[in-house]
């Protein structure tokens, strides 16, 4: 390998020449357009490798050591020229190469991070039109809601039946839970409904009258082209999105190219498309207000904060239900108690929630895809985003500011909190205390905090090095963990294929990656990433003991 030689220069500058000049490509002889450093793990089952990136003190201190000494970073070229696993000399600063693709498309880099702009550049200071805009006293907002019957839908119904003198739901999209709907037709009387199959028009209308409803009849409409019908709807000034997966990204930008606001609650939105939508919505004025309780604490926490004064994002995770076991332990049990291992996968120490969840948050895949969408959200640099275990999950996440003061979120455990701000924002809504408890320092008890290890939860470091890769890269991470976490819990493959699927994934994809995508391309990926695991499983390209 060619060794490239770069001039001295302190950190900052580095990090500014690294950004800019996406576009600058050198050839070589392999094919790997890239130079994203990685380290790997083995397992005993499985070798599975991952790029570390995550940030940690003695790392960054390592990196700038040898900055010092080098004054400048030399390639390796290792047996194995996988997408994750490369030696790696440094955590957030690994050297990057350009090369050029075979078609011309577009040029690929190990960090395009600063590509796409971000909905909230630092800052989240609302107009003097908006603070001044007190909702009640017969100042209504009007919401659409994409999901119903989900469980973001439902919570977010509960809130309007709570507030109806400040938030109305004028339309709203369901999939096929039809009977939960006509129960929310005649106590909401929306406007317009929107069923997944068209089918169940008549299924619901039959319903209706079953039930003795003599209410006003909504317009009722069917498929994507309905969902795009309730979210961009004439009367509604914001929309929440509680749709899972890619199948809310049409509806979302329909409602964003009607200038609707986004109370977001669907990841797939700015994982997947994030280079689509974060411009679009940029172009169209239109604010994307995070509803999950990670990034709606770093948005309240960045209330008024002036231009350039974030310095970090801290994102908080409970670490699941690996938190207090060793990888040499968890490595036994995949070799000698598979079963055992995959129950431990599906059980969460905190809360009972869906098994896909409950394995995303085992292997930490949550908080990896939570950095990325932090990115698209906050703009801020993947080199300041950092995770951190909190198992009590009482603070639910952090920001760091110029002048080293640190700003935490607090409060019980509950989704219908940042549901709530994300329809109220930037007013305050007066709750209950019977059906909103407040925070109790004394039963709160102690709040403990560690470093998550990198080795037992490579995810986390595959997220940031598809995050700096932008494009498709993110929504291929996330369609084959999805896809990965399936065939887990059909017990199709071992806990750490998942690690193993994803990296194949993600590997196979370079070559294809897509720097600025349409949405037809991020849906495309989408299906791609999914495929293509099923496809590396059923050539029984993994070796991992499956749980009888």
């Amino acid at each position: 390998m060619i060794k490239r030689e770069r001039p001295p220069l302190s950190t900052m500058v580095l990090d500014i020449f690294i950004s800019i000049h996406i576009y600058l490509a050198t050839t070589a002889q392999n094919n790997d357009w890239t130079t994203t450093q990685t380290t790997m793990i083995s397992t005993t089952t499985t070798r599975v490798p991952f790029t570390t990136t995550c940030r940690h003190e003695a790392a960054k201190s390592e990196a700038r050591r040898r900055r010092r000494t080098l004054g400048g970073m030399k390639s390796t070229n290792d047996d194995d020229d996988s997408f994750l696993t490369k030696k790696m000399s440094s955590s957030r600063l690994p050297p990057r190469r350009r090369r050029r693709r075979r078609r011309q498309t577009s040029v690929a880099s190990s960090n395009n991070e600063s590509r796409y702009g971000a909905c909230w550049p630092g800052t989240a200071t609302p107009t003097p039109e908006e603070l001044s805009l007190e909702l009640g006293n017969g100042n209504v907002k009007k919401i659409s809601l994409l999901g119903s019957t989900g469980s973001i839908g439902t919570q977010t119904l509960d809130i309007v039946e709570e507030h109806p003198d400040k938030f109305e739901c004028v339309a709203f999209a369901c999939g096929r839970n039809i009977e939960l709907a006509a129960k929310q037709i005649e106590k909401f009387q929306p406007q317009m409904v929107s069923v997944q199959d068209g089918n169940d028009v008549s299924k619901l209308k039959e319903i209706l009258k079953a039930n003795g409803y003599n209410g006003p009849m909504p317009e009722l409409v069917d498929g994507n082209d309905g969902m795009c019908a309730v979210a961009a709807h004439k009367d509604c000034e914001a929309v929440v999105t509680g749709i899972v997966g890619c199948a809310g990204l049409p509806p979302t930008v329909a409602a964003i190219n009607a200038k609707k606001n986004i109370c977001l609650a669907n990841k797939e939105t700015l994982i997947a498309g994030g280079p689509a939508i974060v411009p679009l919505a940029v172009k169209n004025g239109v604010k994307i207000l995070p509803a999950d309780s990670e990034h709606s604490a770093l948005f309240q926490c960045m209330q008024g904060l002036p231009p350039g004064a974030l310095r970090r994002i801290i994102l908080t995770a409970s670490g699941g239900a690996f938190r207090d076991f060793e990888l040499a332990e968890m490595q036994r049990m995949a070799e000698q108690e598979p079963e055992k291992l995959h129950a431990k996968a599906t059980t969460h120490p905190n809360w009972d929630m869906g098994a896909k969840i409950t394995c995303d948050s085992a292997t930490l895949m949550n908080k990896a895809l939570e950095v990325i969408e932090a990115h698209y959200l906050y703009g801020t640099s993947y080199d300041n985003i950092d995770v951190v275990i909190h198992p009590q999950s009482i603070i639910h996440s952090m920001v760091e500011t110029a002048d080293s003061s640190v700003l935490a979120q607090l409060g019980w455990p509950d989704m219908r909190l940042p549901i709530l701000y994300t329809m109220s924002w930037p007013q305050r809504v007066n709750c209950s205390e019977q059906t909103w408890p407040r925070l109790d320092f004394i039963k709160m008890g102690d709040l403990t905090f560690k470093e998550p290890d990198v080795n037992k939860y490579p995810s986390l470091t595959m997220g940031y090095a598809a995050g700096r890769f932008g494009g498709t890269m993110t929504g291929v991470f996330s369609a084959a963990n999805e896809q990965a976490v399936a065939m887990f819990l059909e017990k199709k493959i071992g806990y750490f294929d998942i690690y193993k699927t994803i990296d194949m994934a993600m590997e196979a994809h370079k070559n294809d990656l897509i720097l600025d995508p349409s949405l037809d391309d991020i849906v495309a990926c989408d299906l791609w990433a999914r495929q293509n695991v099923l496809d590396n499983v059923n050539a029984g390209k993994l070796s991992a003991k499956v749980p009888a």
